[in-house]
């Protein structure tokens, strides 16, 4: 359901103007008369004509078909999480419990490590892959194959599906376990019937279950600093790859790979090695709350850390757009150029300012090397550089009058103009320290924030009675999915919006955000996510408090009164005590 939007509707009307087969012509083949139209899309109209508007407004039934698949997809998802989960707690030792679930998590964290490296690959391949794009995947509007992974992926979860259908409802070992929990709920009854103890499940049990749920301090400051944790760390999740372009000009492809095997190869490494420490040496609750403490202050020390990595680059290269309110004011260059739906189309001027399009930077020619390299000249919106100036960028070839009427494409008896010039594709930005910086202070706070998985997942699970486990999950689940993951992403995205410099401009609305305040954004984002985590800190601080009788381990005490019990009943109820071990 989720690749259906992509087969019913097809790649879209820009990806497929970008191929061959649908007439896009590329650059070394392409004609006179042909340059000429491409050239009057992109170049500044001094005419009084312009570029017709983008008359789609986009179309809701592929949106709503990608709702519906996602809600399915997170309907499946949180089985595991909740049933899942307490199936394998139940059907394994509490000193084993910490490492089983550190290996659970490391699997897991397998999922997200392969699903960026594959989603690296396909937004490498070209949306349409039968088509002959006439652009590479460096370019801005490239579009990758985001739906073939589903593909892929979705023959994978189903043949695992296949498996977990073999599993039996309890272990061989837990139903010996189970028995004798029995015989000693027995005995400490005076030999009354644990059938006649044990409640049966209906609605109002649940309802009564959930009210304990809401009174039990414990579960509700654990819950409460989850949601804050979970609210201030999922912009590192949804939008990770997208802040990372934005921030330190990484493409979308590298983003991906980046934060799916760097980072998580941290994590992973974390989660291995905090279940062995805590198999090992079972320490008590309240050292257990007290790491995730340290957990919640590394990693808001690390996101107000992110908060001043950044790029000095991105603050002095401005895209300049004619028609944006908050940049009108210095654009009375391009006025009479008419640059209004003139596509995104980025242009480094020798000013070292990027431009939206050779429009907006008011060039009104176009020249192309043999090589296929574009440059445009005669530009009103950028100053001739100085011999000075073109020293210090060297990346930038300066056009001259010979190059142009020694072009190949016969045009003679041109002059350079009076504007300044400019090449194709934003000024390049040197940005590899504090990116490496950035990964640096990512890969320390998955490490951290990945040993507290299991302590925190302990706690949960022994604040309440073995049977209420499964439905203190689903709580939980229920409980973060309402009050963050639901309006966490609408919350980040808002705050990517109010950042938006630059929106692309349709018939009758705005469209695209062409290029954000990479300053603004990089402060408010980390700041408002430290402040959420500093919240779950004092949330945890509440856990600490209130763990101090919890038990999480089984003391030695109750292990030899279980044998003991079992050796009485073996011979009347035929149980073997090497079974039950």
């Amino acid at each position: 359901m989720t690749v259906a939007p992509h087969f019913i509707y097809g790649p879209g009307d820009d990806a497929l103007s970008l191929t061959k087969e649908y007439g896009a012509i590329s650059d070394t083949d392409i004609s006179m008369q042909d340059l000429e139209e491409q050239r009057q899309k992109i170049l500044c109209r001094d005419d009084g004509t312009g570029v017709e508007c983008e008359k789609s407004e986009g179309s809701l039934p592929p949106q709503v078909l990608l709702f519906v698949a996602q809600f399915i997809a997170g309907v499946g998802g949180s089985l595991y999480y909740t049933l899942g989960v307490s199936y394998m707690d139940d059907n394994t030792e509490k000193s084993k419990a910490p490492a089983m679930l550190s290996i659970s998590y490391f699997f897991g964290l397998l999922g997200p490590s392969l699903g960026y490296t594959l989603a690296s690959i396909c937004l490498r391949i070209y949306i349409a892959p039968l088509l002959t794009p006439i652009i590479n995947n460096r370019d801005s509007r490239w579009l990758g194959a985001w739906w073939m992974g589903w593909i892929i992926m979705a023959c994978v979860i189903f043949c695992c599906s296949l498996l977990i259908f073999l599993f039996p409802k309890e272990l061989p070992m837990t139903a010996a376990r189970r028995k004798i929990q029995d015989l000693r709920a027995k005995e400490e009854n005076m030999g009354k019937s644990v059938e006649h103890l044990e409640e049966k499940t209906s609605f109002s049990d649940m309802l009564r279950t959930f009210k304990l749920f809401l009174r039990n301090k414990i579960v509700l400051y654990n819950s409460s600093s989850n949601v804050f944790y979970f609210f201030g760390y999922v912009p590192y999740w949804i939008f990770a790859a997208k802040y990372i372009e934005i921030q330190y000009r990484q493409s979308a492809a590298t983003s991906s790979i980046v934060t799916g095997t760097v980072a998580l190869a941290f994590s992973a490494i974390a989660i291995l090695l905090s279940g062995a420490i805590i198999s090992k040496y079972k320490p008590r609750a309240r050292y257990l709350a007290a790491w995730n403490i340290l957990v919640d202050i590394v990693t808001m020390s690390g996101m107000i850390a992110y908060a001043f990595i950044g790029c000095t680059g991105n603050d002095t290269t401005l895209i300049s757009n004619s028609y944006d309110s908050v940049l009108s004011t210095s654009m009375s260059c391009n006025s009479i150029c008419h640059c209004d739906y003139v596509r995104y189309m980025p242009v480094c001027g020798e000013d070292q300012i990027t431009y939206i399009s050779p429009c907006h930077a008011g060039c009104k020619r176009e020249h192309m090397d043999a090589s296929g390299l574009k440059s445009y000249y005669d530009c009103s919106c950028i100053a001739s550089a100085s011999n000075e100036t073109l020293t210090k960028n060297q990346l930038f070839n300066r056009l001259t009058a010979m190059d142009i009427n020694d072009s190949g494409l016969n045009e003679t008896s041109l002059s350079l103009g009076t504007g300044g010039q400019a090449m194709s594709g934003a000024c390049p930005v040197k940005c590899s320290q504090q990116f490496i910086t950035f990964l640096a202070v990512m890969c320390i706070i998955k490490f951290f924030a990945a040993t507290g998985r299991a302590s925190n997942l302990l706690i949960t699970m022994r604040s309440v009675s073995p049977k209420d486990k499964s439905a203190l999950m689903g709580f939980g689940m229920m409980f973060i999915s309402l009050v963050c993951f639901v309006p966490a992403p609408i919350f980040y995205g808002w705050i990517f919006d109010k950042n938006c410099l630059v929106w692309g401009k349709t018939c009758s609305n705005k469209g695209n955000c062409w290029l954000y305040d990479a300053t603004g954004l990089r402060l408010t984002l980390n700041l408002v996510a430290a402040f959420f985590v500093g919240i779950s800190t004092f949330c945890n601080a509440g856990v600490w408090y209130h763990v101090k009788d919890l038990k999480v381990f089984d003391d030695e005490d109750d292990k030899v009164k279980e044998l003991q019990i079992l050796a009485r009943n073996k011979s009347q109820n035929g149980v073997d005590l090497k079974t039950a071990e």
